[in-house]
Formats: C-alpha cells, structure tokens, sequence
C-alpha cells in the first residue's frame, strides 16, 4: 500500500512509498476488509491520508477521510455537487439493483426526489405506525416464553416484515422469502464487485456473477409481478408502493421500472439499515442493565399498557438517545464513497479529478477529538445540552447534507417502536461479553458471528 500523503493537526507529509507488491496486496486486503484497513491507515497515519492501491497503471487513488471537517466538504456546503456518486460500489449498485434515488446523481437525482420525497414525509411515515406495531407484536408474541435469541437474524427478519407491507401492503407476505434470500446474496456480490482491484463485466460468465444474476431476476420479477397486478387493479392503495405509483411531477410519472428501481433501493435501505442500529442497541442495553431500566421506565411513563403511537415514539427522549450512541458506536453506513469531478483541495491535500474520497464514518463517529472516551456506550452524549459545540459532521449515521437518507424518519420511528415494545416487557441479558464486537460490512454494517442474546419476560399480558 503506497500512503502518498496524510494531513492532520500537523499538516501535511509526504510518505516514502514501499514496492508496487504492497499496492497489490493492499487491494486485496481493501476487498477483504475494507473497515480494518481504514481503521489501522486512520490509526497509524491521521485524519486525511491519500492511497495508493492496485497494481500500477490499472490502480485507484483513495482519499481516506476520518475528520469531520473533511466530511462537511464532501456532503455539505456549496462543495457537495463536486464529490459524485461514480465509484465502483455505486456503479455496481447501478448495474445490479437499478439506479434508484440511493444511487442516481445531478438532475435525474432531483426529479427522482421530487417523486420520492412525499412518501417519506413525517405525515405519511405516521400513518404506517400501526402497520409497524402489528408487526412488533406478531414477532414479540412469538419471543414472549423468553429464552435466547439470535439479535440479528431477529431483528432482520422483523425490520424485513415492516417495510415489505409497507411497501406492498398485505400481498407483501408473499414477497417475504424471495427478498431474505436474493438481498444478502446481492449485497455480498455487489459489495466484492465494487471493492474488488479489478472488475471482470457483469455480463461475464463468472461463479459471482452468475450468482447476482440468478438472484436479480428473482428481485425484478417479484416486484415486476407486483407491480403489474397493483397496475391492473387500478386500485389508490396507501402503501409505499401505491403512493409512487400515484406520484405525479406536473404531468409526469415514474415509469414501471423506474418504480422497480425504488422498491429495490427501499427494501435494501429500509430492513439492513435499522436491523443493524436494532440488533446493537439491544446487545448494549443488555450490557448495561441500569441504562436498560432507565429505559424501561421512560416506556413504562410514557406507554403504560396501551398500544404505542407515532407520537409516543417522538416522546421518547432517552430511548433516542441509547439508539443514537448505538448508531454511533456502529453506524450501518461505516464508510460512504464519492469521486471527485474535478481538481480540488480536501483538509490541505490536493484531490484530482477521478479521484476516490472515502468518508470513514466509523472512524468519525468514535474519534477522541468529538467523542471522549469513545468506545463507551453513553447515551447521555445526545440529551438536550450535551451537543453543545460539537460538530455537525460528528455524527453521521444517515449520511449529512442533501443526499442524507430520507428515509430516516421512517427507520427512526420503527426502531424506537421496537426497543419501545420489546422493553416495556422484558428484560434483555447480553450473552456476548465485550461492548465493541467484530463487525463485517457488505453494503451496510452486519455482526461478523450471531450476537445472542436471552429474554427474560418482566410481566404476562
């Protein structure tokens, strides 16, 4: 691995490269383990280092960013428009899930969000609270008897339900193993493609290939099918799906697969994304029995017996606070890639145009400088008053500036409902002992073994 130069409070230096055997090593690592090879470059060379991986000639320039500040020129300010969504991971996003709102750039980003931005606003997020909580309480009905538990797949299973109706309404049942089985398959193709040091054509007929192909088809003909009967029944149905099949921008509409192309994106950002903040959270709570009663009894004031609501969960102010330092300690984007679209100047190093910019969120979110004490779980860093002065790229677990996920709202609520609903009625013991475990990331965060933990029912209802 070539460090050509890194910037931090001592400015910039200039770093005498090894061999080119160490660049091509370095790519393999890269694909191997991204989030450990930016963590120990982080470590061991500062906030700002410029790489060098892959064989010479064929290689990528990487800018590794672990500041705030660095993170506030890519996704911010007047500066975000030079930083474009043109890296390998989001041109394989592209060729294998559609170019939904997650992935499209420039003016086709903003029509999409013209479209899009009315389903996920907090009035419609709102009117799927009590689908969230049916959902809840179909799966804690069948974890009530206690016992232990795999936190992941749980919760991923659970997550998945929640935003398959919500996008389907009751038809979505059906689409429930299709989109368990193809989705983790696909990310794990999409995300070795993306970091790989060089690309064979998807259209090659290679072993990974040939895998995301087969489980594409089954993606584009589950939502194909589903769209084409909604189509037909000409029916003004309330769910995701219906609402951007009744979108309109003026006289225009989203065609059948540019709608295709958004429910991929939804059922990808929609179950990953908050299984991950769920699945952590709960594994800390369980660590730390008396931040756990803090937040049984902020549930218990403000829930009582009764079934929750979508303005309980904005009343929930401890509660947000434990999954926001969950969320910190493991964000379910740990790093977030964009591509200079010209020459440029990043924290003091000069970026070329083509270059890769890494936001190392994780790295971000448990920095000393922000965070003391940074890998100890304390929810009382997001109560009213104690972000005074911190900065605003600090933490950034769904992203920051325009291209911040919207549909954040919508993962927010879901997640408080649960930790609300399963908390006001057991008691969570961790099984796993350390606070920090080991981590994988496909496109999103996942535990790297089963994060188990055991359920103790406070009360029968």
């Amino acid at each position: 691995m070539e460090i050509v130069a890194t910037s931090s409070t001592a400015g910039v230096r200039a770093v005498d490269p090894p061999v080119p055997l160490g660049r091509i090593a370095a790519a393999r690592e890269l694909g191997r383990d991204a989030l450990g090879t930016f963590d120990t470059v982080w470590r061991g060379h500062g906030d700002v280092v410029r790489l060098e991986v892959g064989p010479p000639g064929v290689g990528r320039t990487l800018l590794v960013l672990s500041s705030p500040d660095a993170a506030a020129t890519i996704f911010g300010g007047t500066t975000w428009r030079t930083f474009t969504k043109d890296d390998d991971v989001y041109a394989e996003i592209r060729g294998w899930l559609g170019d939904g709102l997650l992935s499209a750039q420039g003016e086709e980003w903003t029509r999409q969000r013209r479209f899009v931005q009315p389903v996920f606003t907090h009035a419609a997020v709102d009117g799927y609270t009590d689908l969230m909580v049916g959902e809840i309480e179909e799966v804690i009905g069948q974890l009530r008897q206690g016992g232990d538990i795999d936190l992941g797949d749980t919760m991923m299973g659970l997550t998945l339900r929640v935003v398959v109706r919500a996008l389907f309404g009751a038809v979505g049942d059906d689409a429930i193993p299709t989109v368990r089985t193809a989705f983790p398959e696909l990310s794990e193709v999409v995300i070795r493609r993306g970091l790989a040091p060089v690309r064979t054509p998807r259209a090659w007929p290679t072993p990974r290939n040939l895998r995301g192909r087969a489980h594409q088809r089954q993606l584009w003909a589950l939502c194909d099918r589903i769209i084409a009967e909604r189509r037909a029944s000409e029916g003004a149905d309330s769910d995701l799906l219906g609402r951007l099949l009744a979108a309109r921008d003026g006289a225009e509409s989203l065609s059948d697969r540019e709608i295709r192309d958004q429910v991929l994106i939804f059922l990808l950002a929609g179950h990953e994304t908050t299984s991950t903040a769920l699945t952590y959270a709960l594994h800390l709570l369980g660590r730390h029995p008396d931040i756990q009663e803090r937040v049984h009894e902020e549930v218990a004031e403000v829930l009582g017996d009764r079934r929750p609501t979508a303005r309980d969960a904005g009343a929930l102010t401890y509660t947000t606070a434990c999954l926001k330092e969950a969320m910190r300690l493991y964000p379910s984007a740990p790093i977030i890639g964009r591509v200079a679209s010209e020459d440029t100047v990043v924290s003091g190093v000069d970026v070329a145009r083509d270059d890769i910019v890494i936001v190392a969120v994780r790295n971000i979110q448990r920095h000393p400088d922000h965070w003391p004490e940074p890998l100890r779980f304390d929810p009382d860093r997001f109560l009213d008053g104690a972000d005074a002065g911190r900065h605003r790229y600090a933490w950034m677990a769904f992203g920051g500036g325009p291209r911040a996920c919207i549909g954040r709202y919508f993962s927010m609520t879901e997640a408080l409902l649960v930790l609300a609903m399963l908390l006001r009625d057991h008691r969570v013991e961790a099984l796993a002992e350390p606070d920090d475990l080991p981590v994988t990331a496909a496109i999103t965060l996942a535990p790297a073994e089963p994060v188990h933990v055991r359920l103790h029912p406070r009360r029968l209802r």
